[in-house]
Parts: C-alpha cells; structure tokens; sequence
C-alpha cells in the first residue's frame, strides 16, 4: 500500500502564514484516492511528528514560505532531510518543518519522501485572513497538489526496474 499523507500547517492568525490550512480547506472536497490522507495539522508539530510515524510512501507538506521578493508565488520541490540538525530533540511547540522533521528523528522514526507545495508569504503579521496575492495563490496549489499525487501515485504504480 502506498499511503501518502497530505499535511498542511501553518497558523491561522498570523496573516499568510495560515496558506497550508487554508489550501486544505479548498482540498478536502475533492476525491483524492483511498490511499490518501489530508490533515490541518496548523501548529501541531508533535501531533504531525508522531502521525508521520507510521508507514507513509510520501508526505506533501503545504505551507507558507518566507518571502523572496514575489508575494504569491508558488514553488512545489522535494524537501532535503539530510540538512537537518542532528542535535534537534523533542520540540512540543513548534510547527517549523525541521524541527518536525528532528523530533520524528528523536522518536526513532525516519521521514518519508517529502515534496512541500509553499507559497510566499507578503505578511505574517498577526491577523486573520490571506493578503490578496497569497489567496490568488491557493486555486494553483490546489492544482499542484493533484499534480504531485498523480505523479508519486504513477511512480508507485510503475514497475520496479532491475
């Protein structure tokens, strides 16, 4: 079986940086296949750390990206596990992908395939609510997320080479 799950996180009351539910929100209608699991984990790392214990092909994390000058735009790549910090230990408080990441480590499980569907942010000022070109953002990362469940649902469907 491969399970993939579909995490968004982020906090809602700090602007932007609530893209990951919000896009969730806009996803949970859709049909996305059996093997498919999608939570709003908002800033529930431990909660994230200990769900992503059990047996996941692949994790799509959705969340709000520190802003390189363009406000909205999207960029879906594959997250390096290998840049973490290995000093890391428990982090109960925290949804910051490494250090959600660190503390799976600490608890003696290993991250799966991550591929992050991120958006960047205009503002992460606290306030409720998306900045205009953050919310224009969310139709396409809704399509990206298909995207990526289409392709690691065909690669895990192709056979083995060898």
């Amino acid at each position: 079986m491969n399970r993939i799950l579909v995490a968004g996180i982020g906090n809602i009351f700090l602007g932007d940086d609530g893209f990951g539910p919000e896009v969730l929100r806009h996803v949970a209608g859709h049909s996305l296949g059996a093997d498919v699991r999608v939570v709003d984990y908002g800033i529930r790392g431990m909660h994230l750390a200990y769900d992503l214990l059990d047996e996941w092909h692949a994790l799509v994390l959705v969340d709000a990206l520190p802003s390189r000058g363009t406000p909205g735009t999207l960029h879906v790549f594959e997250a390096d596990h290998e840049t973490l910090s290995p000093t890391a230990g428990l982090e109960a408080h925290s949804m910051d992908p490494s250090a959600v990441f660190a503390t799976l480590n600490t608890l003696g499980g290993a991250a799966p395939r991550t591929i992050v569907v991120g958006c960047e942010v205009e503002s992460i000022e606290d306030g409720m609510g998306l900045s205009e070109p953050v919310a224009a953002a969310v139709p396409a990362a809704v399509a990206a997320i298909n995207d990526v469940l289409a392709e690691l649902s065909a690669r895990a469907a192709a056979p083995a080479e060898g």
